[in-house]
């Protein structure tokens, strides 16, 4: 390369050009370069063939190779397709410059303008495998030689921006620096277009620039006039990122990353972080690049005790304000949680430093995101018209912990640059932006699993991308509103909406007449039953049996109630409702024995309808599954039940384990009781008006409860806002907490006091662990992955030290045969079938050390793979890499962050030449690993968007609260007209019917978080006995074998819970198939 910089001085130019760092040097090398050879920079795609011309020695050569096998692609027409179209593009972020560099391909004018003059960003983008497809097709190993190396995903935004602005400049795209984009100039008469309105006073060649493209790209904070943004608001979420200075030593990059663990799934982590450090996380992640980046979800009241914030506002932005937050305190906490997490292995963390010289540390809120309601606008004015169009955050700001933000920005970004191309032909403006509206539906329900498989083939054409497109799912009538003439939208017709589907759920009850009218039809013929109102035909209790009965037949004998009472009846009916139909109790019985709160028995009544409004009228046909509002947490509750029922029985003790049962202290059932048939009602029952007046109050906090506020737990009623968890303040879900016999105070598994104590007032444990006193405990403790020592075993269990496993000899044969097989009568856990990416992370779960955890033993299971096996993952392996060049093969392997120990590099080499795939062993061995950190993500990412799911339900919820608290009080004011109060009425069905769909998603929600928290503990299990099954029977202790056999038993709970869901999961799908079914019929 000396040789040819003397030669030829550009080439020394060009190679400062392909290495710089920072974006000052990148603009002074190549406005060098530029002057060296005598070019102007811009001028579309004839500069960037001006400027190959004028260099072709090797490595500009082999760039150009890349560059033209890009733009040779039949999509950009030789770069003749928008070759009379001119675009500005507003921010020079990730999409921004991706979005000018698929536009330049197009041959369109491109100028790009920017606020910043500089790129300072260290945070660290997780990249899908077509993202990395992508820039690797752009020369990205050109200008970043650790892209993508190994097994990493990653690119730091600085380092990302830095290469798409090269490629930008390369391609003749104009960029402006340090210029504001405040707003559209429309044009003042005929003759002229479309300008903006920029900020300094720029050149009079921008100011005068005329265009027909707008592409905005500016942020989440500047949205174009005209575009209407919708908030996707959760509960308050706090993230907070640390960048710590990578000194790229020997030690640092043997520290493995951490693609992500949510507390979810895995608890233990976070319980044991908690104790060692005081920390209270949702999540965190740690990536290597630059520098070493962690972001992490912080609990309010973690930042409170450790003094990182000093006040607790409700206002989220006085609460993160910088005046609130303690810099060294937050510099503590990001520090602590770190070495926690990386085992302390990153010795003396220092913290890298911001655009403005500061420890880049932050701490930032997410609680709300927004979305654009759509994608594309066009204006006309004069004659002139204009295509505004939106890309990454300015269309969909993404939620982090899904690492979803690049990915789904660079497909907008083709999604855009394939409108202004349907734009350039002159298609009518209607149909462009039905096309873009088609496309942008399906943004957010794009993943790496439902995409195209050949991701060598993207393109800008969305069929090359999406399966099963529908590009008329939009249609032009439905966007009349997006078309701007002379200041004027079309109006759209009133009868226009975009396709919803069909849902399953009962029509709505929009009158009392409605649900009475249902009621009376579900107790018709029950005798001593007449149903005419909403309280004095319910006081005796048979009317709610009557309905519980047609329900469900084999609940309860009819006949039988003669002459018992009216408050036992009624109990018996609100008992077997919330314990077998999973109707939680809105009322006490009492109150509805007294018939004093018709409003309270109306809402009552509506969960009745909603759970079972579609199922048919004989009872014959009613499946135990109807219950679409609760039958997720009944059947979590029922599971429970049955497997404390079962460990009472095992271990002769209390289902509760050492733990004193809670009713001793509280004489309320306990949450994990095992027993159904204890009675509803208190031993010692109030007087019915004091009970009503009870029911109508707080257990926790003694203020007035209102109809939609209600929750009951263990027989008492709550604000929803009230059951959280005392230490963490977390919403409580059923099955998911405990009540603590000392305090009385409800606290979800995680924080539940055990061995440590917990103070009452705050939370903070009393006696932390810090880590490194015990190294021998710790290095179990802080592990995301390690699996802990089960807690029915008595008294403390010595754990196994740590150390390379050693296979014996029967092992040793078999692995070198390979030829081990399964029995066919030993039937495994039960697990859904397992693609290529999952068989090759499970291949990997020994060796994979991403979590700290030591190397282990290679499952047995991958020990003989099939021969359609080997074909699929040789296939795959050969799509996947290629088009990649032999130099860049060589490239890859020059920073693997995984080592993998003799046993299972031996295992892997076999399966290579089983395979056939010998000669790309090294490929093939690259590909598995990143294979096994793309699973890690992938359940990350699922857990984190049930966590935000879940926290906007909690949102929704609390606003349906404040609205039926409002119509509540003015119904129960008494003052209103007949006509009013029916109205109202009519309002707060609509609102209790709105909060049991709410209430129906969580509660599958929470299957979902069941089944990842199963599947963890499986594996946290499964891991910890084979550590126990390696050794010699001879050589076991008594402990190590009652530990081994206790832990077996562990292990097939779980594995009957897990085959308790999957069978529950079926009968949903045969349930919601034969209501199809019905429906149709």
């Amino acid at each position: 390369m000396a040789a040819a910089a003397s030669q030829n001085p550009a080439h020394g130019l060009f190679e400062n050009f392909l290495q710089a760092q920072l974006c000052k040097d990148v603009l002074s090398s190549f406005q060098d370069l530029c002057m060296c050879l005598g070019l102007e920079p811009g001028g579309r795609l004839s500069f960037y063939h001006k400027l190959k011309a004028e260099l072709n020695y090797w490595n500009a050569k082999s760039l150009w190779a890349k560059l033209d096998k890009r733009a040779s692609h039949p999509v950009y027409e030789q770069g003749k397709a928008c070759a009379n179209t001119k675009c500005l593009v507003v921010g020079a972020g990730p999409c921004g410059l991706r979005t000018a560099v698929e536009l330049a391909l197009l041959g369109a004018r491109v100028v790009l303008v920017e606020k910043r003059t500089k790129f300072s960003r260290h945070n660290v983008l997780h990249l899908w495998p077509f993202t990395i497809q992508d820039l690797r097709g752009l020369g990205a190993k050109k200008f970043y030689g650790r892209f993508c190396t190994g097994t990493l995903d990653h690119i730091s935004i600085r380092q990302l921006q830095l290469l798409l602005l090269k490629v930008a400049l390369l391609l003749g795209v104009e960029i402006h620096w340090g210029v504001t984009f405040t707003g559209l100039l429309p044009p003042s008469h005929k003759g002229i277009g479309w300008r903006a309105q920029l900020q300094p006073s720029p050149p009079d060649q921008l100011a005068l620039y005329e265009f027909d493209v707008l592409i905005s790209a500016a942020g989440s904070k500047f949205v174009p006039e005209g575009f209407s943004v919708r908030e996707m608001r959760g509960k308050l979420a706090i993230g907070i990122t640390a960048n710590f200075v990578n000194g790229r030593t020997v030690a640092e990059t043997q520290v493995p990353e951490i693609s992500g663990v949510a507390r979810i799934y895995n608890q233990s982590f976070f319980q044991n972080l908690f104790k060692a450090t005081g920390i209270d996380l949702e999540n965190i992640v740690y990536y290597k690049d630059d520098t070493h980046y962690f972001v992490m979800t912080a609990k309010r009241q973690s930042l409170l005790r450790l003094g990182v914030l000093r006040q607790d506002f409700a206002n989220t932005e006085q609460l993160l304000g910088h005046d609130n937050i303690v810099p060294e305190a937050l510099h503590r906490f990001a520090r602590a949680a770190a070495d926690f997490a990386t085992h302390g292995k990153l010795g003396n963390l220092e913290f890298a430093c911001d655009a403005r010289g500061r420890p880049d540390v932050a701490a930032f809120d997410f609680t709300s995101m927004t979305r654009a309601e759509s994608a594309a606008r066009v204006q006309e004015k004069h004659g002139a018209r204009i295509l505004l169009e939106l890309v990454g955050d300015c269309l969909v700001e993404p939620f982090w912990p899904l690492g979803t933000g690049v990915a789904r920005g660079f497909l907008a970004a083709f999604d855009a640059a394939w409108t202004v191309k349907l734009w350039a032909r002159g298609t009518q403006p209607l149909d462009v932006l039905a096309e873009r509206e088609s496309l942008y539906q399906l943004l957010s329900q794009t993943s790496p699993e439902n995409m195209h498989r050949n991701i060598a083939q993207y393109t800008l054409d969305p069929a090359s991308r999406y399966p099963n497109l529908n590009l008329r799912s939009v249609t032009p009538q439905q966007v009349r509103d997006l078309y701007d003439i002379g200041g004027k939208e079309l109006e759209r017709k009133k009868n226009d909406k975009t396709d919803s589907p069909m849902h399953l759920t009962p029509e709505p009850v929009g009158t009392q007449e409605e649900l009475l009218l249902w009621c009376q039809k579900q107790t018709a013929g029950y005798p001593g039953v007449q149903v005419t109102d909403f309280s004095s035909s319910w006081t005796d209790g048979r009317a709610l049996c009557a309905l519980v009965h047609r329900l469900r037949p084999n609940l309860l004998d009819f006949s039988t109630l003669q002459g018992a009472g009216a408050l036992e009846t009624t109990a018996l009916a609100v008992k077997l409702a919330e314990q077998e139909l999973g109707i939680a109790p809105v009322i006490p019985p009492q109150v509805l024995v007294a018939g004093t709160d018709p409003l309270g028995l109306t809402a009552y009544l509506t969960h009745f309808y909603s759970a079972f409004g579609k199922t048919p009228h004989s009872p014959d046909l009613v499946s135990p599954l109807s219950t679409g509002t609760a039958s997720a947490v009944l059947f979590l509750s029922k599971l429970q039940r049955k497997l404390q029922r079962t460990h009472s029985q095992e271990n002769g003790q209390d289902s509760g384990g050492k733990k004193p049962r809670l009713e001793a202290e509280s004489k309320m059932p306990s949450p994990i009781e095992p027993t159904l048939e204890q009675p509803v009602t208190p031993l010692n029952p109030l007087p019915a008006d004091q009970e009503a007046e009870a029911g109508d109050l707080c257990s926790l906090c003694g203020e007035r409860l209102y109809i939609l506020e209600r929750i009951c737990a263990d027989g008492r009623f709550f604000h929803r806002s009230c059951f959280h968890c005392h230490s963490c303040e977390a919403p409580l879900w059923p099955e998911g907490y405990r009540q603590h016999p000392g305090d009385g105070h409800f606290y979800c598994l995680l924080h539940f006091p055990q061995s440590v104590s917990i103070n009452v007032c705050d939370g903070t444990p009393e006696d932390q662990e810090l880590p490194g006193n015990n190294e021998e405990k710790e290095a179990t403790a802080v592990s995301p992955r390690t699996p802990t020592a089960p807690e029915v075993i008595e008294g403390p269990l010595k754990q196994p030290s740590r150390k390379l496993i050693r296979l014996s000899s029967p092992e040793r044969r078999s692995l070198s045969s390979l030829n081990l097989q399964p029995d066919d009568e030993i039937e495994g856990p039960p697990k859904p079938p397992r693609s290529c990416s999952a068989l090759a992370h499970q291949a990997l779960e020994g060796s994979f050390t991403g979590w700290g955890v030591p190397d282990q033993r290679l499952p047995q299971t991958l020990l003989s793979p099939s021969p359609e096996l080997l074909k699929l993952v040789a296939s795959s392996v050969e799509e996947e890499d290629e088009g990649l060049s032999s130099s860049e093969e060589e490239e890859e392997g020059e920073e693997e962050d995984l080592v993998l120990t003799s046993d299972v590099e031996q295992t892997l080499l076999n399966f290579a030449k089983n395979s056939g795939t010998m000669e790309k062993y090294p490929t093939w061995r690259r590909t598995l690993l990143r294979r096994a950190k793309e699973e890690e993500m992938k359940r990350f990412c699922k857990a984190q968007a049930i966590q935000r799911r879940l926290d906007e339900i909690e949102a929704a919820l609390r606003e349906l609260e404040e609205e039926g608290k409002r119509l509540e009080l003015a119904l129960r004011s008494q003052s209103c007209s007949p006509k009013q109060e029916k109205l109202w009425m009519e309002k707060i069905l609509k609102l209790i019917q709105k909060k049991n769909s709410l209430v129906a998603e969580e509660a599958d929600l929470m299957i979902t978080v069941k089944e990842l928290g199963l599947e963890e503990k499986q594996w946290q299990l499964d891991q910890e006995l084979r550590s126990y099954m390696d050794r010699e029977e001879t050589l076991k202790t008594a402990k190590e074998k009652q530990a081994e056999e206790q832990m077996l038993k562990q292990l097939l709970d779980v594995v009957k819970q897990r085959d308790a869901l999957i069978r529950f999961r079926e009968e949903c799908r045969l349930s919601e198939l034969g209501q199809g079914a019905g429906d149709q019929g």
